[in-house]
């Protein structure tokens, strides 16, 4: 009878382990995506899109010349592209970075980011978004959102030889009830703009215009 049992338990959990394992999902050319709901390992392509599925679970999300979109209450370990934008949902949660070269980074309300925002020649911007990290950027504009909460800090590099030179300064704007601990650090001239109701850390290359309405003026 044990050994009839024990024989039993084996085949049910030998059935039930393909089931289980999170398959990594990797192509050149094309686009790849994460079914809603389901788990999944890397997700990676070289020439096409990256598409996350609301609810979906993946690890690192990766691609060269492509976007990313993450619905709903998806997770990811981190985000990644070259020449892209990435697009995140409401309450996804990204463990680690969310990076791009030549694309805008946009997050919505209640998603929470364990490590860093970066682009080079793009905008970012941040609605009710949790970031443990800070954000960095060259020609980009920033807007951390209404309720956003940055404790890493903001920094706008010099441009090099090899970025992009934008039509003009950047616009970095800080908006109602958003808070960024750390440094402001700015290399470059910016347009710096702060809601009475926001909370930032030391800013240095840039002086601060305070705007009380509920959106930052237009230039």
């Amino acid at each position: 009878m044990t050994r009839t049992r024990t024989a039993l338990l084996l085949t049910l959990a030998l059935a039930t382990t393909p089931a289980l394992a999170q398959q990594d999902v990797s192509k050149v050319n094309g686009s790849v995506s994460a079914d809603a709901g389901q788990a999944y390992g890397d997700l990676e392509t070289v020439n096409g899109s990256v598409s996350i599925a609301a609810g979906a679970t993946v690890e690192d999300a990766s691609t060269v010349n492509g976007s990313i979109t993450v619905g709903d209450k998806a997770q990811a370990a981190s985000l990644e592209t070259v020449n892209g934008a990435i697009r995140i949902g409401k309450d996804v949660q990204v463990r680690k970075d969310v990076e791009t070269v030549n694309g805008s980074i946009f997050t919505d309300r209640g998603t929470t980011i364990g490590g860093n925002v970066d682009t080079v020649n793009g905008a970012i911007g941040l609605v009710g978004t949790q970031l443990a990290g800070g954000i960095e950027t060259v020609n980009g504009d920033i807007t951390v959102g209404i309720g956003s909460h940055v404790k890493g800090g903001i920094k706008v590099e010099k441009p090099r030889g090899w970025s992009i030179k934008p039509r003009r300064d950047p616009r970095i704007i800080i908006g109602p009830n958003a808070v960024v601990e750390g440094p402001l650090v700015f290399e470059r001239p910016v347009t710096l703009y702060v809601h009475t109701s926001a909370r930032i850390g030391a800013v240095t290359g840039a002086t601060a215009k305070p705007f009380s309405t509920d959106t930052a003026p237009t230039e």
